[in-house]
Parts: C-alpha cells; structure tokens; sequence
C-alpha cells in the first residue's frame, strides 16, 4: 500500500540531490563575508523548512486518524513525526556550527529563531515516550494523534510569531521584502529544498512500507500460531498409528 510508486521517486530523488550538490559546490557563488561555511546553508535551512512542514503533516494526518480511525493515517503521523525529529537534530547541530564560524558562538540564546526551533524539538521529543507509554493500541494512537495535532498546530503559530520579531540576528530567507541573495543563490537553495523534500518523502515511503509490512508479518504469525493451537486438540484426538480400532459395544 505504501510502497507504490516508491522507484520513481527515488530515483527522482537521487538525481535531485546530486544536482543540489554539485549546484552549492559547483554554481553558488561563494558569500563575501562568511566564506565557504556559508554553504552549510543550503542544507540547514532546507531541513529547518522541511522539517516543520512534516511536524505540520503529522498534525493532519492525526487529525485524520481521529477523524476516521484509520490506523494507517496514525502510521503516516507516526513516521513523518519520526524523520522530522530526524531532521530538527540535523538542523540544531548545523546551525550550532554555522553559529560558531559566523558569530563566534555555537548558540546565541537571545536569538528567537534558534530558541524557538529549539523549543518546538524538546516538545516533540515528549511524542514517542507519551505514544508507548499506553500499551492499548487503539488508546495510543488516540492519544499520539492528540498530541500530533495539537503540536502541529503549535509549529506555524510559534513561526509566525518569531516572524514578527523585527531585533532577529538570524538571517529571513523567506521574506516578502526580498532575501537580498544573488540569483545563482537563490536557485541553489530552491533546488536544494526541492531535493530536501524528495528526500523526505522517499524517506518517509520507504519507513511506512517498512513497518507496514512488519505488521502484516505480525499477523500472519500470530494467525500460524493460532491454526497451529487448534490442530492441536484434533491432533490428539486422533488414534496413534499401527493401533487397533475398537468395535463399538465392545
């Protein structure tokens, strides 16, 4: 069910990852004040983007799940939650680097963008230990599908709000007044987040149909196991070989 159409998007996102490498390497214009570390841009702002918007999509598809209580839209919560925290680890351990060549700190907590990405990671950090601490399924996926909704719709309420800080030290590469990159830049990051989505999404087929089909093994053994506890009294009942049949009334 979730591996249809799985080849073609990896292969889609092989080669856009390999173009968006060989553009930061190869096309971006090295930055006139930071160097070559500013190229760690094109990947930690991708993951930033990418990784909230997959917050986001595991708030839809727990609000789908208790809309419907189909358990496959609590696995796709579960899993796109999963690779963003992936991501948000990724993001937070860049932007610690990229803020020690460039500030001289690995983190600057005046800095509302940094901190609160950081608040928004900590939070979901609570998911997975809230989601197997109940050993019901149905009430686990209720309860992760409660928390998946109401943090999903945490992570735009908070952007919005550090978007309207104006003192931020933090470069706005998402701005309606203009980013201020040269062109190649700007394509280079564009193609990146392109092929940070993609990867994303390849990523996060490739979990559901791995875990989908650790379910459909689970079933299957657990019904072997079943047939195999009712042959059992058949199995039993029946008379040894080579032994003689007794004649009724005898």
């Amino acid at each position: 069910m979730f591996g249809k159409g799985f080849a073609p998007l990896s292969i889609l996102t092989a080669v856009a990852v390999a173009a968006a490498a060989a553009m930061v390497f190869f096309y971006a214009p090295l930055d006139a004040d930071q160097g070559f570390i500013q190229k760690i841009f094109y990947v930690h702002v991708p993951m930033a983007i990418v990784g909230l918007l997959g917050f986001v999509a595991g708030g839809i598809f727990g609000f789908q799940h208790l809309r419907s209580g189909d358990r496959a839209h609590d696995l796709r919560s579960y899993v796109a939650i999963h690779l963003s925290i992936v991501l948000a680890v990724g993001v937070l351990a860049t932007g610690a680097i990229w803020a020690k060549a460039s500030w001289g700190h690995w983190w600057v907590w005046s800095e509302p963008m940094l901190t609160s990405y950081l608040i928004i990671f900590l939070l979901y950090c609570c998911y997975q230990p809230l989601r197997f601490s109940i050993e019901d399924p149905d009430r686990q996926a209720r309860a992760a599908s409660v928390f998946a909704v109401t943090a999903g719709v945490f992570v735009p309420v908070n952007f919005m709000a550090v978007r309207a800080v104006e003192s931020v030290t933090h470069p706005r590469v998402l701005s309606t007044a203009g980013s201020g990159m040269p062109a190649e830049m700007a394509v280079t990051f564009l193609v990146s987040l392109v092929a940070m989505a993609l990867l994303f999404a390849t990523l996060w087929k490739l979990e559901l149909s791995g875990k989908q089909a650790a379910i459909e093994l689970r079933r299957l053994r657990a019904r072997l196991e079943l047939d195999a506890e009712r042959s059992e009294p058949l199995a039993d009942a029946r008379p040894a070989p080579g032994a003689a049949a007794v004649p009724a009334g005898q």
